[in-house]
């Protein structure tokens, strides 16, 4: 048989199957398979933009990965200079749920952490000169206590915006604690959790002197 012909056919199996050079990747290194809205099919090891199509794992039995939402490029830069934290108790505290609402209404990305123990409690302390609940952070600022007017006085002076422009399919992270717990090599009884104040409305901030960013 010509040799010519069969390396002919080899170049053309090559071309059609993209997908050979991914069988041949590291085993750890995930890869994934992207359907665009045009029907054009893509290769990647980096996590796809929900914008790009439909994305799969093609090393994984798992479901179609699910790449975390792009915030948009202002609301992205705000986040980044001005990191915004949401201190919390845990159990009844209408407070807490009243700053939490305020920040999701107005489509601030935060984290929230929470008071599950003395550290975490000495560690909020230690943060805000306070053990109020729930405490604000955004950036360098400090607001303890709960009242919209000063939350939304200093995230308009973070340059976040009034109305929500978070995409549709994001979804906040479930809270944590304020300090991170490492795992014991026995069980172990949890601490008693300390005193967090649930702070009245209209608490001055812990900075003054006004809005400095």
């Amino acid at each position: 048989m010509p040799a010519r012909p069969v390396r002919s056919t080899l170049r053309l199996v090559v071309r059609s199957l993209p997908w050979l050079a991914l069988a041949l990747a590291l085993p750890g290194q995930a890869q994934y398979k992207v359907v665009g809205a045009d029907g054009r099919v893509t290769y990647t090891d980096r996590i796809p933009n929900p914008a790009d199509g439909q994305s799969r794992a093609l090393n994984a039995r798992t479901a179609p990965v699910k790449a975390e939402p792009e915030l948009p490029l202002e609301l992205r830069q705000d986040a980044n200079r001005y990191p915004v934290t949401l201190y919390v108790s845990t159990g009844t505290c209408e407070p807490c749920e009243s700053g939490r609402t305020l920040l999701r209404q107005r489509g601030i990305p935060y984290t929230e952490k929470q008071v599950l123990g003395v550290e975490d409690t000495q560690a909020l302390e230690k943060l805000s000169g306070g053990r109020d609940a729930p405490t604000l952070a955004i950036g360098s600022q400090i607001v303890r206590g709960m009242s919209a007017d000063l939350w939304n006085s200093y995230l308009d002076a973070a340059g976040y915006p009034r109305e929500s422009k978070l995409p549709s399919n994001y979804t906040y992270k479930a809270p944590t604690p304020i300090v991170e717990r490492r795992e014991a090599s026995t069980a172990a009884r949890p601490a008693p959790s300390a005193p967090v104040d649930a702070a009245a409305p209209e608490r001055a901030p812990v900075t003054s002197g006004g809005i400095r960013f």
